[in-house]
């Protein structure tokens, strides 16, 4: 079964490694292209993510570095894969090519300007998370203490997604802005998200929020960081299929997905190291008694059917 998978971090490692190591096969990212290859992922899902200590008015251009080895790498050196910047992308790609789809997990490289966000979506980035863990001038983060929601200029991003049919992402917001979100977003997306109710952590989702998310036809894609799954040594694919069962208790059968996390996280589920075991978690849910369809689902045909329109 092809993959879609919405979460990794490997423009980050190429970014830190100045274009030292390749994305073609470079061992130290978890999301190379051979590993793609071997993990049947269809469409892969490149986050630019810029670390909160960088100072203010070198943000933007880190993340500009971060698209250059995009273009340069990802893109350039690699003719099978395929950047998506229409939605329609996803579904003409042929069999041997693998999507692109740039993606900004948090909006502080743009500080309080809406025309950089208008640059990044020209250069491809099709979802958009408002924050990573942290605050800033559009919304709170998930460990940011004072819990507050979206500012009006994060309305401002929000407007902006919808008129240009981005996804808007809620993996890593306060639960304040999570609901603002949820007010006015058209497309709201959890990109690398699990269940509040089977582990406990600051950046999983409530059964409220869940619930909010399948009412509204939006996709939750699990996220594989260990940390996030099961408070203990050694968590295995069953305890993140916990998350799956629970999620599909609510209701979520036709919208849940994946994205991994991989090249951002330091420990891993026991064979679901890197993309090429991404085949190993399909496998597993159908031993678990999950139908071939529903599976294929998880793996891809959902969040088919919830492209924007």
């Amino acid at each position: 079964m092809k993959i879609i998978d919405l979460h990794c971090d490997a423009l980050l490692r190429l970014y830190q490694t100045q274009g030292k190591i390749k994305f073609k096969d470079a061992k130290e990212l978890e999301t190379n292209k051979e590993r793609l290859i071997k993990g049947k992922v269809k469409v892969q899902a490149f986050a630019l993510f810029v670390f909160p200590d960088v100072r203010a008015e070198q943000k933007f251009q880190v993340a500009l570095d971060q698209i250059h080895y995009f273009y340069t790498d990802v893109l350039g050196n690699n003719p099978e894969m395929k950047l998506i910047k229409e939605w329609s992308d996803i579904e003409n790609l042929q069999d041997e090519e693998i999507g692109a789809l740039l993606t900004l997990e948090g909006v502080d490289a743009i500080g309080n300007d809406l025309k950089k966000l208008s640059i990044l979506y020209q250069l491809g980035v099709r979802s958009v998370g408002l924050t990573w863990n942290n605050a800033n001038l559009a919304a709170d983060g998930a460990k940011e203490k004072r819990g507050a929601g979206l500012t009006e200029f994060g309305e401002g991003i929000v407007a902006f997604n919808n008129k240009h049919k981005l996804l808007t992402d809620v993996s890593h917001l306060s639960e304040k802005a999570f609901w603002d979100v949820m007010n006015i977003a058209t497309y709201p997306i959890a990109s690398h998200s699990n269940s509040k109710a089977i582990m406990n952590h600051v950046r999983n989702l409530t059964d409220d929020q869940a619930k909010a998310m399948f009412e509204k036809d939006a996709m939750v894609h699990m996220v594989y960081c260990p940390q996030f799954v099961k408070d203990k040594d050694n968590v295995t694919m069953s305890n993140l299929i916990e998350h799956i069962d629970h999620f599909c208790a609510l209701g979520g059968e036709k919208n849940i997905g994946l994205g991994s996390d991989f090249d951002g996280i330091t420990t891993k589920i026991i064979d679901l190291e890197d993309a090429s075991m991404q085949q190993n978690l399909l496998n597993e849910l159908l031993k678990n008694n999950y139908s071939e369809d529903l599976v294929k689902g998880f793996a891809n045909e959902n969040f088919m059917r919830h492209l924007p329109k």
